[in-house]
Order: structure tokens, then sequence, then C-alpha cells
């Protein structure tokens, strides 16, 4: 229920056209859920939300690191934008994409990371992300991927402090090929910021 609430936030907060975030990523949305197969009704944000607004609380190169506390409950993330986006067939449109990485200490969730990959996936497609010199296999559910191993993840989030960029390649449910490239540059600090600030 919790992940379904922030999905309809990230959803509802594009839909209702918040530019500044797609320039300056000033109020982003907290991440996507995983529990939902479909996308949930988003157009009372504020109701959703009850009043709970992303708050920065540092930017760190092409991540920045957010607090917000939906229904009381304490959630930080980190998130980025891709630096590079590519579509096979070329130029097919869709929303933007946004990698996010979360901590929720009322979940005792730790450094969780998904990618809302602005489209509605292929059902039982494969997607992965790739760093480090190693693919992750991501689970992909509506417009969002998460790693299939949870016991990999830690790995990846190290992997992820330590590179230079990520790439996350997924497949739309009318066949679109994607490939998003995410700088990485900033993301241990974020990291490092949002631990101090949601310290289980």
């Amino acid at each position: 229920m919790f992940r379904r609430i922030l999905t309809g936030l990230v959803a509802g907060m594009l839909g209702c056209g918040l530019t500044s975030l797609a320039h300056a990523q000033s109020t982003p949305p907290p991440k996507p859920a995983k529990a939902a197969a479909k996308q949930p009704d988003t157009k009372p944000v504020a109701a959703v939300t009850a009043g709970a607004e992303p708050t920065l609380i540092g930017q760190y190169g092409t991540w920045g690191a957010y607090s917000a506390t939906p229904n009381g409950k304490r959630v930080c993330f980190a998130l980025a934008k891709p630096t590079s986006s590519k579509t096979n067939p070329p130029n097919r449109p869709r929303d933007p994409a946004y990698a996010f990485v979360s901590t929720r200490p009322g979940e005792k969730v730790v450094n969780e990371v998904s990618v809302m990959i602005g489209y509605m996936l292929k059902p039982g497609s494969e997607s992965t992300l790739e760093v480090g010199g190693a693919a992750y296999a991501m689970y992909t559910q509506g417009d969002g991927l998460w790693i299939k191993n949870a016991a990999e993840e830690e790995q990846m989030v190290q992997a992820l402090r330590r590179s230079a960029d990520a790439v996350v390649k997924g497949i739309s449910a009318k066949g679109t090929e994607t490939i998003d490239t995410f700088s990485l540059k900033g993301l241990a600090q974020a990291l490092d910021r949002i631990a101090q600030d949601c310290k289980r």
C-alpha cells in the first residue's frame, strides 16, 4: 500500500507538469512502487501525500538527496535523471525516466534501487542495469524496475558508488528498446547524506 501511494505521487506530480523538476530537480517525486501491477489513479496528489512535499537536502553532482514524510512515514532518497537516452526505433515518445535509491526506516529498507523508466514495460520482458562491468537482472512491473535478486542489491549499490555511470536497458509494451545512461557523479555523497538524514 505504501509503495502504491508513492507511485501515485510520482505519476501525479509528473502529470501535473512539474517542469521545475525536469530542469532543476527542485521538487522531485519519491520512488515508484513495486506492488501494483497497474498504475493507480493519481489525480488527488495532495490527498494521497497528506500534504507531504519532498525536500531537497543536498545536491551532489547529478544526484539530488531528498526527504519526505508521506502519511507520517519518513522516506529519504537519492534521485537522478539519465544523462542520455536512446530508443530503437529512434525518437519514440516517453515520459521522463528517473533512478532512485531509497531508504525507508519504518520498513527497515536501506538503499533500495529502482528506476521509473518512463513507459509501460513489456510484460515478462528482461531488463538490466549495467554498472562496474556487471549486469544485474531487473524485475519489471508497470513502469518500474527493481533488482531480481535482492541478495545482490548491496553489491550493486557498492558498484554504483564506485563507478562513473550506469546503463539501464528495457523494452516497452510496444516493443521499443531503450537505453538510458545515468551519470553516477555525486551518488556516493547523496547516499551518505540520506543515510545521515534517515538513520535506522
